[in-house]
Parts: C-alpha cells; structure tokens; sequence
C-alpha cells in the first residue's frame, strides 16, 4: 500500500496544479493547497475535493516557509504569462530558497520539456533558470517538464475558431508536435510524490502522443461529431501577439519536442498516458456549442 505523504501544491487553483491537486488526493495523500485566492470558486472545489487550501505568494518567503514546514513533498510552478518570465524567475527561486529553509523533503519543479537545450524561448529559459538554481541548493529535487498540453485546444484563445470548425495553430499543417494531458501530467507528479528517492536528481521530459495539425482536426472531427478543419496561423500573426510565442511556433517547426514517450509508458506503467484520441473522446463538448458571452 502506498504510503500517505503530506504535499504542498503551488499553482494548485490553475490547470496544471489543480490537475496535481486533485491526482493526488485521489491517491490518498494529504494536500496543501496554496493560492493567493483561498476565497475563489476553484480553492472552494479543492477543499472539497479534501484539500487543505492555505493563502501564500510565490514572492512572499514567509508565507511559503510557513505553508511548507513539516509537509514531505512540495510542488513548485510559475506562471511566465501572468507574471512575465523575470517575475517569474524572481518567484521561483523565492519559493525554491522557502522550501529548503521549511525543510521540505522533497521538491518537484514544474519545467517545460527541452528547457535544458538552449531553446532561446522566452519562458522556456526562465524555467531553466529556475531549474539550474533547484540543483544547486543541494535539497532531494525532480523535474517534471511537459509538452504542450492537450487542453489547449480548448483555451480561450483556440476555443471561438473551435466553434467555427477550425482548429487553428502557427504551425505548418504536416508537422507533428509532442502533447500531454493535464490529467497525465497530474499522475505524474503523484507518482514522482511516491517513488520518493528514487527519482531524485532526474529530469524528465513528459508527452502522452505526437501527431500533426491535420491528424489533430481529423481526431477533433470524429470527436466533436462535425468536421473540424487544420488551419496554419502565419507566424507574422503570433508574433502580432506575442514574441515570446512566435519563437516557439518557430522552434516547433524547426526543432520540436523530443519525449522518449514509449520510455515513459514503460517506466511509469501507473500514468495512464492518455493518447490524443482518449483525451479528445472523453472530453465534454457541449460546451463547444454554447454561443460566448457578448
């Protein structure tokens, strides 16, 4: 039997560490959720879910040292696009500092995977900072460093052209992208929670499939019950949003992820490593249907 361990989870009222959150409480391990909105509906789910939400901030030492002392595992994850990548370097090494002076047993970083091979993106090199200064504060430590998620295809900024039959994205129709489920991601980190020492000092890069823009709409299509079209978004467009992501979609192109996927299935037989297919049958499409707020 497992043996149940105390976990503090940052992020934990966002998609990844409330996708943490809630794998471990399913687990049977005890959680600390920490949010700066312990008020907002997602922190009332957690403490439902069984959750113990406690009120901290990745810039405040104090309220992480508090919120970590005598748990046995801490997650750790920024966030480049609500705090900016130097905010968020700041943050992680305030929060990474914490979690050693708490004494916590065993740190879990949130990276992005292929942070560690000289990318020139944005908010991949911030995590890699923040990951550089997690190995060098000689506390038990793992990277769990995801793809892209397969949620985003149903992020606010892909879900309108969802709606009109496209499945937008900057890259060229034929070239094939690593992605994971924010479920899998969850199990991940539980798992890592568990295996403890073994697992210490080790990055992994983590997918669950990897296919094209076309098989993504093909997949979408049969999902959905109606056709969902691959649609390339000029790189010129991204950039008119954000630099930072135009330069990814251009790595993507050039370089892209490289998850030894069929290595994980095997070494972590207990993450379930939803295929984009599972991911895409389960999900709940009715809400594709319903017309956005005015």
């Amino acid at each position: 039997m497992t043996t149940k361990r105390n976990v503090l989870v940052t992020g934990a009222t966002g998609q990844q560490g409330g996708a943490v959150a809630h794998a471990l409480l399913a687990r049977g391990h005890r959680v600390k959720a920490l949010t700066r909105k312990p008020d907002s509906d997602a922190a009332r789910q957690l403490a439902s879910a069984g959750a113990e939400v406690v009120g901290g901030d990745l810039g405040d030492p104090a309220s992480i040292v508090k919120a970590a002392r005598g748990v046995d595992a801490m997650y750790l994850m920024g966030n480049s696009y609500e705090a900016g990548t130097e905010e968020e370097i700041r943050q992680g090494i305030i929060a990474a500092d914490a979690a050693k002076a708490a004494g916590v047993g065993h740190l879990i970083y949130s990276s992005v995977a292929d942070a560690d091979k000289k990318t020139g993106i944005p908010h991949f090199e911030s995590k890699y900072r923040v990951e550089k200064h997690v190995a060098e504060l000689g506390i038990p430590y793992t990277i769990s460093a995801p793809v892209a998620f397969m949620e985003n295809i149903v992020a606010p900024w892909s879900i309108d052209a969802l709606r009109q039959g496209t499945h937008a994205f900057a890259m060229p129709a034929h070239r094939r992208l690593q992605l994971v489920a924010l479920a899998d991601i969850g199990a991940f980190v539980a798992a890592l929670v568990e295996r403890g020492a073994h697992v210490f000092g080790t990055r992994f890069d983590i997918a669950g499939d990897e296919l094209t823009g076309e098989e993504q709409a093909d997949i979408l299509s049969q999902a959905i019950g109606r056709p969902i079209h691959y649609q390339e978004v000029p790189i010129a467009k991204a950039r008119q949003q954000s630099e930072d992501a135009a330069l990814m979609f251009e790595w993507f192109d050039r370089v892209g992820y490289d998850a030894d996927i069929a290595a994980l299935r095997r070494e972590f037989p207990e993450v379930h490593w939803l295929s984009f297919a599972d991911w895409a049958r389960a999900y709940d499409w009715s809400a594709l249907e319903r017309t956005p707020a005015s």
